[in-house]
């Protein structure tokens, strides 16, 4: 609040007409008694008033976050030359990217519902963005009046020791050429850092849940074909055994066969422990045991990644943090550069003297109050002004630097998450055709074996082969599923891929 009246130096004798002028310039309450058509109506009104005057109302909107508020800002790439190139997808076959219906399947967007409403990295965020919410009220206190008192004694070293003052002062800044609006302004561009660092935050959870849930996928599938593994040896093992002691191949067979069954169990062990870590992983991360459930993927996740679209930079997370340092560093060069400016206030002070005389007029236990314009400004610091003015345009520079930064990094997984994926669908192509091909030679070889024109190690590897490459086959369709899961993340994508936005989460919410 500014005080409009301005008032030169004054100094007033005890009187109650003039003590009334002085409370009145201090206190500017906007009260209005035209429409208090009750008492009770007029005290409120003088409540709500002192209230205001005291302090500001507390800000309360940073809890919610408009992405496209927050992601109005021009994107300078003038420095790098291109843009990803956006292509059409070559996928090989139709239902590459599809998943087989799982019983009793779990919903990963719960998951990660889940995982964002108790971890405590958000939680983290969250509470510093209340702190610097909390810093912008603290700055927008300078439009307010300041108020200090106290009560000391006289001058020990001489003769009224016994004399006390007791005193009131009260600052009121009138103009100071934007430095509490610009105090305000970082303040608020350091609530946007923040409210950018819980967005990361979330796409991090978002993007560790998911990829934990794609890799137990990723081994319960290759956990089955390892069974099949052993199965199938297993039986390879059998016939062995019966035409090794029916004198028909040789005792070396079975051995042969046995030592193959190990390494399949081996295979399945390592499998199997690659599971459990996952599955651990997902339990710190969702706070409940994971080991017996069936995870779906939604089908809708190649949908949601947007692979082939361009993507729309100004809403990534990590540009929008390194955006608002840019911001920050800019005010606090301005700031840097207002700190010579002078700075107007309006000063009054009162002092009561006790058991003895007042030192501002002489009188035995005299009151002295005065109001008075007072103009300060820092004209010489040794040169600390223009070291910080320095200082803040090399952090501006530097936090420029830290945009373009940020998008390479984008740029730079975007299109190698696609260069993977499509690498990957062609992987599956050739190891289909794999597949299919050991799948017959498989076949020709056990006629072959009955024969005797085979040995059993033809027929190991045959059945190795088989299992081998659909191991591989899994393998790369879910390091589609991470990759998809990864490019969902790196391009800002996940509040809309796990249906985060409009929902409170931990009293935090992302409007779209």
């Amino acid at each position: 609040m500014l005080l409009r009246e301005k008032k030169v130096h004054h100094q007033y004798r005890r009187s109650n007409g003039v003590t009334g002028a002085f409370i009145v310039l201090l206190l500017p309450l906007n009260i209005s008694l035209t429409h208090a058509e009750t008492s009770k109506s007029y005290f409120q009104n003088v409540k709500q008033g002192l209230g205001k005057f005291i302090a500001p109302e507390p800000t309360r909107t940073g809890y919610t976050v408009d992405i496209s508020q927050l992601s109005k800002y021009q994107l300078d790439t003038s420095r790098i030359n291109e843009l990803p190139q956006v292509t059409s997808p070559q996928w090989g076959q139709t239902g590459a990217m599809s998943n087989s219906g799982i019983p009793n399947p779990l919903d990963l967007n719960k998951a990660v519902h889940t995982a964002v409403q108790r971890r405590p990295e958000i939680t983290q965020s969250i509470s510093t963005l209340s702190s610097q919410i909390a810093n912008i009220d603290v700055a927008k206190a300078g439009y307010y009046p300041q108020l200090s008192g106290g009560i000391g004694t006289a001058d020990l070293t001489k003769g009224e020791r016994g004399r006390q003052l007791l005193s009131l002062n009260a600052t009121q800044m009138l103009y100071d050429f934007g430095k509490v609006k610009n105090s305000v302004n970082i303040e608020e561009a350091k609530l946007t850092q923040e409210q950018a660092r819980v967005l990361v935050a979330l796409d991090d959870v978002s993007f560790d849940v998911a990829n934990a849930i794609v890799n137990i996928k990723r081994y319960q599938d290759i956990t089955k074909i390892a069974q099949q593994q052993i199965a199938g040896i297993g039986r390879i093992a059998e016939i062995a055994n019966l035409r090794a002691k029916a004198g028909i191949s040789s005792q070396a067979d079975p051995i042969q066969a046995q030592s193959n069954v190990e390494a399949a169990e081996s295979n399945l062990l390592v499998q199997q422990t690659q599971l459990r870590q996952y599955q651990q992983r997902l339990r710190t991360l969702l706070g409940f045991d994971v080991s017996n459930i069936e995870w779906e993927l939604p089908t809708n996740l190649v949908a949601h990644a947007h692979l082939y679209e361009e993507p729309n930079f100004t809403k990534i997370p990590s540009l929008m943090l390194a955006q608002a340092g840019v911001d920050v560093a800019r005010l606090q060069k301005d700031q840097a550069k207002l700190s010579n400016m002078p700075t107007i206030n309006v000063k009054g002070s009162l002092s009561q003297a006790l058991n003895g005389r007042n030192p501002n007029n002489n009188e035995d236990n005299g009151l002295y109050n005065s109001v008075m314009i007072e103009a300060s400004s820092n004209f010489y610091q040794g040169g600390a002004t223009r070291s910080q003015a320095r200082a803040a345009s090399y952090a501006e520079e530097a936090a420029r630097a830290q945009v373009n930064t940020a998008y390479l990094d984008v740029l730079d997984q975007v299109r190698l998450i696609r260069e993977e994926i499509e690498n990957k669908q062609k992987q599956m192509d050739i190891l289909s055709q794999r597949r299919q091909t050991t799948m017959r030679t498989k076949e020709l070889y056990q006629e072959q074996y009955k024969l005797g024109t085979r040995t059993v190690v033809d027929l190991l590897n045959a059945e190795q082969a088989i299992h081998s490459a659909a191991q591989e086959i899994e393998s790369a369709r879910y390091d589609i599923y991470s990759a998809l899961v990864q490019y969902i993340q790196v391009t800002g994508r996940s509040r809309d891929a796990y249906d985060l936005n409009n929902i409170s989460i931990q009293g935090f919410e992302v409007q779209p």
